[in-house]
């Protein structure tokens, strides 16, 4: 199916995409997926081809067929974290700990509710063996939160944490979540949010793509809860973009530069990735390694320079994630392809079905 033809003339043509609201589309609560299929490579695959602006369906497992010997998946191999703690105020009324990142081996920055009740020197009790103490509030309207364990911090957030599904999941986190909410190459330990493009993978999918001579590099971004925050004001420019921190090895960077010299490409799975690669890569399209906290906020326009394919899900309305997929595909033609997943009952969100741009 053909993208609707626009005059590259017409004055309103250049503009869209410039805007907030022209990244509002209407999504039926019914389209936002509150448990993924199984097995995970059965969701479904909208395919977007930049050169013919044409749409087709496929599976994802069918993404084996479509990237080239010689070509390289960049996966980012973060690992969620039982970020979310839940427990009790000195009153006994109810509260909620979203552990964002570590400041050292006891404090961590976190958003906190009630906001408004849970002022520094407040204490959360968790368990009867750990609890929270608020230290802190940071220009970013956050907190600075100390954890108090008898024994190691870590293992009390194993135990007593849960799984941070997103907030359009209308339901409490289960056994199922713990490692469905992950990808199968998770590594290292440090999101509060998975990198859901790469929920898709299978082992299986994974050994298939190997064998068809697909090349694999690990990058790492951890994910914030900033990802799901909304752009407030209708000029993007205006919006204060979360940090996350990333990291490239030069061993990814060197094979990366490696594929972009004999002619491949590099396909990015997720936004995430692409965020970390377009932090990485030069304007020479040079690939350096790097370990820092990135800010970068792709949207339309932006020459990218760390990607050439891109694989993702489907994100929320008049989010920096939607306004990344249209500055890589083109704002026409991302609109087109969400205005015809929520026709054609595509599943949307973390737990949703996918989309490839070539």
């Amino acid at each position: 199916m053909d993208v609707p033809h626009h005059d590259p003339t017409d004055a309103t043509a250049a503009s869209r995409g410039r805007m907030t609201s022209d990244y509002d589309y209407p999504l039926p609560d019914e389209r936002i997926a509150q448990r993924p299929v199984e097995p995970r490579d059965r969701s479904r695959l909208l395919v977007v081809d930049r050169a013919t602006g044409t749409l087709s369906h496929r599976t994802f497992r069918d993404i084996a067929e479509l990237i080239p010997s010689g070509d390289a998946l960049v996966l980012n191999t973060t690992r969620v974290f039982r970020a979310r703690l839940l427990g009790t105020r000195e009153s006994g009324g109810p509260a909620e700990i979203l552990l964002l990142r570590p400041v050292d081996a006891q404090h961590y920055e976190a958003m906190i509710h009630p906001g408004g009740k849970l002022r520094p020197g407040r204490i959360v009790t968790i368990a009867p063996d750990f609890r929270v103490e608020i230290v802190e509030s940071t220009p970013r309207h956050t907190r600075i939160v100390r954890l108090h364990a008898t024994g190691d911090v870590s293992a009390a957030i194993e135990k007593y944490g849960h799984i941070p599904l997103p907030p359009y999941i209308d339901r409490p986190d289960d056994v199922g979540d713990a490692s469905r909410y992950q990808t199968v190459y998770a590594a290292q330990s440090g999101s509060v949010a998975a990198p859901t493009a790469g929920l898709h993978f299978t082992p299986q999918l994974l050994s298939a793509l190997d064998a068809r001579g697909v090349e694999r590099i690990d990058v790492l971004l951890h994910v914030g809860a900033g990802t799901f925050r909304p752009v407030q004001d209708d000029d993007p420019s205006l919006h204060v973009m979360h940090e996350e921190w990333c990291e490239v090895s030069e061993s990814a960077a060197s094979a990366m530069n490696a594929v972009r010299a004999r002619g491949s490409a590099l396909w990015a799975v997720g936004t995430t990735s692409v965020r970390t690669l377009e932090t990485a890569t030069d304007s020479a399209r040079v690939v350096h390694a790097t370990q820092r906290d990135t800010n970068i906020f792709l949207r339309p326009p932006y020459v990218f320079r760390g990607v050439d394919h891109l694989i993702t899900n489907f994100h929320l309305p008049k989010s920096t994630l939607i306004m990344l997929v249209a500055a890589f595909a083109g704002y026409d033609l991302t609109m087109h392809a969400y205005e015809t997943a929520v026709r054609e009952h595509y599943r949307f969100y973390s737990y949703g079905d996918a989309m490839v741009v070539l």
